[in-house]
C-alpha cells in the first residue's frame, strides 16, 4: 500500500519525540523513506536535537535517529503530507491555530494528546474539526509509555479514523513489529477512554498513596473502568472499543506503574503533599488534573454517574483532602454490580 513520504510530529515531549523515534526507525526499513520532522516549541529543545540527537528536556538517555529533523517554526509542518499533534490537550487550539488556514483540504491528522478542553468540553476531534475543518482527523491511544516506545519496546495501541482508506494508509505509514496500530472506525471510543483513564490513574494512585493495598486498587480498577464505559456510550462510543486497547487497556497500564504521571501525582496526593508542589516539580503536563473538571461536567451533562472521577475533581479543587474524598466513597449504597446506577 502506498504511504506517507513526508510525515511530522507537532509536540516534542516525552510522547511526541518517542513517536517521532519509533516512525524514524520504521521509515528506515522501507525501501522509500520517509522524511520524518519534529516540531519542538523550545528553540533549544529543536536545537538539541539537531546537533545532540536526544531530547535532554523531555526524553533523557535516549539517543535519538539523526535523521529525525527538528524545528521550533511551526510552519514548517506545513510541508508535512501526514501529522500528528501531540501537543498538551489545553494547547492544542493555539498551538495550531496559526497554520489552520494553510493545511490542504482532506490532509490526514492523528491526534496523539488524551483530554479534553476545559473551557469548550470538546473531545480532541471536536476540537479539530472546528479549527481545521478540512481535515480527515484519526486518533491514536492505547497502552503505551513514552520510554518503552522510544526503546523500541513491543507496542499495541487502537488507531481510529472514519476514513478507512485513509486509515489503513495511516497504519501502512506508522506500523512496525514492535508497534502495532489496530483500526477502528470509533473515535468517540478512543477519544473517552484516553481522557477518563488519566483521571482514574490519579484515583488509584492515591488508592496506593494512602496505603489502602492492592485489593483497593484493583477494586478502583475496575470500578473506575464502569465509569469509563458509562461516559463512553452515553456519549455514542462502541463497547468494543472501550474493552479493547485504547480503553481498558491504556486503563490497566496508567493505573499500574509510577511511569504514569497521572498516577505518580495521586500517589503523591495520597502521601499528603499538595497539588501546586507536585505540578511544580514537573516538566511534563499532568493531562488528568486539567481533564478531570471537564469530564465532570461532561458526566452532568449526559447524566452519568461518576462518583470515582467526581472524588479525584473534589481533591485537586481543594474541596475535600483525599482520605475523607475517600471515606465518601466507601459509604456509598450497595447495589448490585451490573445497575446502570453503580
Amino acid at each position: 500500500m502506498d504511504t506517507f513520504s513526508h510525515i511530522g510530529v507537532i509536540g516534542a515531549g516525552a510522547w511526541g519525540t518517542a513517536l517521532a523515534q519509533t516512525l524514524a526507525h520504521t521509515a528506515s526499513t522501507q525501501p522509500q523513506a520517509a522524511r520524518i520532522t519534529l516540531w519542538a516549541y523550545e528553540d533549544t529543545c529543536a536545537h538539541t536535537i539537531n546537533h545532540e540527537h536526544m531530547n535532554a528536556l523531555y526524553l533523557p538517555d535516549i539517543a535519538l535517529n539523526p535523521s529525525i529533523q527538528a524545528t521550533s517554526n511551526i510552519k514548517d509542518m506545513l510541508a508535512c503530507e501526514l501529522l500528528l499533534i501531540v501537543t498538551p490537550a489545553q494547547h492544542m487550539r493555539s498551538i495550531l491555530s496559526p497554520i489552520a488556514k494553510d493545511i490542504p483540504n482532506n490532509h490526514p491528522i492523528i491526534l496523539c494528546s488524551k483530554g479534553i478542553e476545559r473551557r469548550s468540553l470538546h473531545l480532541m476531534s471536536e476540537v479539530l474539526s472546528y479549527i481545521i475543518p478540512q481535515s480527515i482527523a484519526a486518533v491514536l491511544s492505547g497502552p503505551s509509555f513514552a520510554i518503552d516506545v522510544a526503546k523500541g519496546l513491543p507496542t499495541a495501541l487502537t488507531l481510529a479514523c472514519s476514513d478507512k482508506d485513509m486509515g489503513q494508509k495511516i497504519q501502512a505509514s506508522i506500523a512496525a513489529p514492535t508497534f502495532r496500530p489496530y483500526l477502528t472506525d470509533d473515535i468517540i471510543g478512543a477519544e473517552i477512554g484516553g481522557a477518563v483513564k488519566n483521571v482514574l490513574a490519579i484515583a488509584a494512585g492515591m488508592v496506593l498513596g494512602q496505603n489502602l493495598g492492592r485489593s483497593a486498587h484493583a477494586a478502583l480498577i475496575s470500578r473506575g473502568f464502569a465509569e469509563m464505559s458509562r461516559l463512553g456510550l452515553a456519549m455514542g462510543a462502541k463497547e468494543r472499543t472501550l474493552t479493547g486497547l485504547c480503553g481498558l487497556g491504556d486503563l490497566v497500564l496508567t493505573c499500574s506503574s509510577e511511569t504514569s504521571r497521572n498516577m505518580s501525582c495521586g500517589m503523591a496526593l495520597g502521601r499528603g503533599e499538595r497539588l501546586e508542589d507536585i505540578l511544580s516539580r514537573r516538566q511534563s503536563v499532568t493531562e488528568g488534573v486539567a481533564s478531570a473538571p471537564a469530564i465532570i461536567k461532561l458526566a452532568q451533562k449526559y447524566n452519568v454517574d461518576m462518583p470515582i472521577c467526581e472524588a479525584v475533581q473534589t481533591i485537586l479543587s481543594g474541596q475535600e483532602n483525599v482520605r475523607t474524598a475517600m471515606q465518601k466513597l466507601l459509604s456509598r449504597a450497595y447495589k448490585t454490580e451490573h445497575s446502570p446506577h453503580i
